[in-house]
């Protein structure tokens, strides 16, 4: 359906720049965080096909495809997916999304506010 539509999920160097700003003028340490299994977690609305890959066919059903449970690494739903359940996980945190960079979650506890970004 969306073959022809990118999903890009960076945040703004402004962003970024703006929260090692603010951390330094409070003296606040900063932690990074990088996911690298986050494409194999994303459920998928719509129903996706992929033919069998080479070497794993079914000996006598070669024409048969597969239909996916979960996204794949490669296709251009998994990202979308992916970030469509963290921001879900986030938002029942109490984090709150920053109306300028949509990357960009901050929850407040106690007047000390926490913020996270999801970077690229």
């Amino acid at each position: 359906m969306d073959y022809d539509e990118i999903f890009v999920l960076v945040s703004q160097y402004s962003t970024i720049r703006s929260i090692i700003a603010l951390a330094a003028s409070q003296a606040r340490n900063l932690h990074q965080m990088d996911v690298k299994i986050d494409f194999l977690h994303g459920s998928l609305k719509e129903e996706v096909y992929v033919e069998q890959v080479e070497g794993f066919e079914v000996q006598d059903q070669k024409t048969h495809v597969c239909k996916l449970k979960k996204a794949l690494y490669g296709l251009r739903q998994t990202l979308r997916a992916w970030y469509e359940r963290i921001d879900d996980y986030l938002m029942k945190l109490g984090f709150t999304k920053s109306e300028v960079d949509l990357k960009l979650y901050f929850k407040v506890e106690k007047e000390k506010p926490h913020f996270g970004s999801l970077c690229g």
